[in-house]
């Protein structure tokens, strides 16, 4: 990706996705008139921007926490925005305004984060990616990169399970209702892979293996 926000984020925009809606055959609301096609594309394009504005740092943040480094939350981010890009333009528009789009995304990048690193042990990072304050000093900034890596390696070794459950919980603060959405599990299972995992990073359980 080739440009970045101000907080150090990858900027996705439109600009990275106009082609992808010629890898499949046109939505089939879309087929026929070339008129009708070009004001539906429009309407998609104006949809995603204003998904991407409201979503990219979030979603960047939540690749980062699953991943554990910056290079794997990139491609899981783009990745993510480009299903979500395509799969707009299939959808017929009140599908897209009935979406619950924090949860569509979520579970999206859930699904690319399964599907492309999982099993893939996370470098330690920084769990929201942010980079240290300003106004803080090294003494400070030393203490507190010490402490984030040490949350950081916990997180790594969680068996899957319980790291998705935790981060959309804990470091997404998604509600239970919302976690189990954009994981597709029912509330009483995200409850207890929270509760387990949460166990785990205080070191008060080493019972449960890793997936």
């Amino acid at each position: 990706m080739s440009s970045e926000s101000s907080a150090g984020r990858p900027s996705i925009g439109t600009h990275h996705l106009h082609l992808a809606s010629h890898h499949g055959s046109a939505p089939l609301a879309t087929q026929g008139s070339p008129g009708v096609f070009r004001r539906a594309m429009e309407g998609t394009e104006r949809v995603f921007e204003r998904l991407v504005r409201d979503n990219q740092d979030r979603i960047f943040a939540l690749s980062l926490a699953l991943t554990g480094n910056r290079h794997d939350a990139e491609e899981v981010a783009q990745d993510t925005f480009l299903r979500a890009y395509r799969a707009l333009a299939d959808y017929a528009p009140e599908r897209v305004r009935e979406l619950k789009q924090r949860a569509w995304l979520h579970r999206i990048a859930v699904n690319v984060f399964r599907n492309r690193v999982r099993g893939v042990r996370p470098r330690l990072v920084e769990l929201n990616g942010s980079e240290p304050s300003p106004a803080s000093g090294p003494e400070e900034d030393v203490l507190r990169r010490a402490e984030i890596d040490e949350l950081a390696a916990r997180v790594a070794c969680l068996p899957a399970r319980y790291r998705e459950a935790v981060v959309l919980r804990h470091v997404q603060e998604l509600s239970y209702a919302e976690v189990a959405e954009a994981l597709g599990q029912p509330v009483g299972t995200v409850k207890a892979n929270v509760h387990r995992g949460l166990k785990i990073l205080r070191g008060e359980n080493h019972g449960d293996g890793d997936d």
